[in-house]
């Protein structure tokens, strides 16, 4: 299941306070202006309460996209590029104060989001665009997954299920190569005279590490879309099906070593971002929440290797070494077999219902941190209905051994790539749009930098993202200096 991942907010900035443009004096105004969207955009999006932030994703991604083109011909200006053959002539007029308020640095202050942190680089102002455009796509596939976990509904159809499984991987792919351009462009400002990044979150190693998290969760996808158990235990729990009156849940056979295979390769992706984020990086912490989801992504990924190996296992007969493996499974996942949890008494056999029906409830609800376990949980259910299926047959039919768990896990083999990362080309603006912005502006956006805070009042009672009326009095709403 993608990161629950929590989008930026900013403060306004004016581009022509900052940046002059001879060439094309329209692109200094035009960027603020599809800034300013963005900014009220990203605003509306975080008040609003987290079960009606799904259908909004679609403006935040829009406003976004429409920004970048603008964001981007500065961006060449100051790097003395040409765009569409024409070349765009912006000087630094000062450097810019921009603030941003980060989503994955470790807060000095438990339970209470990080501080905004002052980039005065354009170069930081893409970083955090394009990192909160790809958190945009991360959560577009958590909307698109959030059905096939749902039990209090019908459950969803095949063709419907690998519709939405098709819509997260394309979103996650988009979200990997975006990181992937910010991984190629920081290794360039390791060697230039750019300041060093504000926050932990837009480093280079965090940056590889979203990009790694990206792959692995595209990755599993690949493995879900044709993985029949997860929806098995599902319909299972699910009291709206009336399937099991009339129908046994179909088992396809399934090509299980490749699958495997490319679940340790997931496991590879988490275990290398886990490591990218572990301890101190960039001059900072990343958030406490977001390293633990990365090791559970890693376990997860490896329980699911176990999982198909012992499926393979047992499709060849050998049913005791199957479960072996749902036992190897168990023991990356870090659970107790029932049987041993029984021994040690129910106490924890009744924590670990409680924890199980609270992740159903965040699952029906919508909240935000559904699905924070990185899908431990789902495939502990899987492996422990199989390994009680598995072990009532070993017992009555087969009665074969079941072997130790540490050399099978020492013969895993290496994890097979799925995808590729497509490379991200940066949108510029069109030559007709270029064209038109050689027309002086008709109007300054200078006096757009007002208070910028998302979550208090300002000194006087007024509300935050007031802006100035005609006679010095505050009313709320869009500005209209853009």
């Amino acid at each position: 299941m993608p990161y629950p991942f929590v989008l930026p907010t900013t403060s306004s900035f004016s581009f022509s306070s900052s940046f002059g443009c001879d060439s094309h004096p329209s692109i200094p105004l035009n960027a603020s202006t599809h800034r300013g969207v963005v900014r009220e955009t990203l605003k509306k999006h975080k008040r609003l309460p987290s079960s009606a932030q799904s259908p909004s994703l679609s403006s935040v991604v829009s406003s976004l996209n429409g920004y970048l083109p603008y964001l981007f011909a500065v961006d060449a200006g100051l790097s003395h590029r040409e765009v569409h053959g024409d070349e765009i002539n912006v000087v630094l007029k000062t450097a810019p104060v921009i603030e941003w308020r980060p989503i994955l640095s470790d807060s000095s202050i438990p339970g209470k989001e990080p501080p905004r942190v002052k980039i005065q680089s354009l170069e930081y102002e893409v970083f955090f665009t394009l990192s909160a455009l790809a958190n945009a796509y991360t959560l577009q596939a958590r909307t698109a997954l959030h059905p096939l976990y749902l039990t209090a509904s019908a459950p969803v159809g095949t063709q419907q299920r690998q519709i939405a499984i098709a819509a997260a991987t394309k979103a996650l792919l988009d979200a990997a190569s975006l990181y992937d351009y910010l991984t190629t462009r920081a290794e360039s400002l390791v060697i230039s005279s750019n300041p060093p990044p504000p926050c932990a979150e837009i480093s280079p190693a965090a940056v590889r590490a979203q990009r790694s998290l990206a792959l692995a969760e595209a990755t599993l996808l690949a493995v879900l879309k044709d993985d029949p158990y997860p929806a098995i235990v599902a319909q299972d729990r699910n009291q709206n099906d009336t399937e099991w009156m009339y129908k046994a849940p179909d088992i396809p056979k399934v090509r299980a070593h490749l699958f495997a295979r490319l679940c340790l390769a997931a496991g590879e992706h988490a275990a290398q971002a886990h490591s990218l984020c572990a301890g101190r990086v960039g001059g900072g912490r990343m958030n406490e929440a977001f390293v633990r989801y990365l090791e559970d992504l890693r376990r997860t990924s490896r329980a699911k290797a176990c999982r198909f190996f012992g499926i393979d296992a047992e499709l060849g007969g050998q049913t005791g070494t199957a479960i072996a493996w749902l036992h190897a499974g168990l023991q990356e996942l870090g659970i107790e077999r029932k049987e041993t949890a029984k021994k040690s008494g129910g106490l924890g056999r009744l924590k670990k219902e409680w924890s199980e029906k609270r992740e159903d409830r965040k699952v029906e609800k919508g909240t935000a941190d559904w699905g924070g376990d990185a899908g431990r949980l789902e495939e502990t259910r899987v492996i422990e209905m199989l390994e009680a299926k598995w072990n009532k047959q070993n017992d009555t039919m087969f009665t074969q051994i079941v072997p130790p768990t540490g050399p099978l896990l020492a013969q895993m083999p290496s994890g097979r790539e799925m995808h590729s990362v497509k490379p991200f080309q940066p949108p510029m603006l069109s030559a007709a749009t270029l064209e038109a912005m050689r027309a002086p502006p008709d109007r300054s956006d200078e006096s757009g930098n007002y208070a910028s805070s998302d979550e208090e009042t300002l000194t006087d009672g007024t509300l935050v993202g007031a802006f100035p009326g005609t006679q010095g009095e505050y009313r709320t709403g869009t500005p209209n200096y853009f």
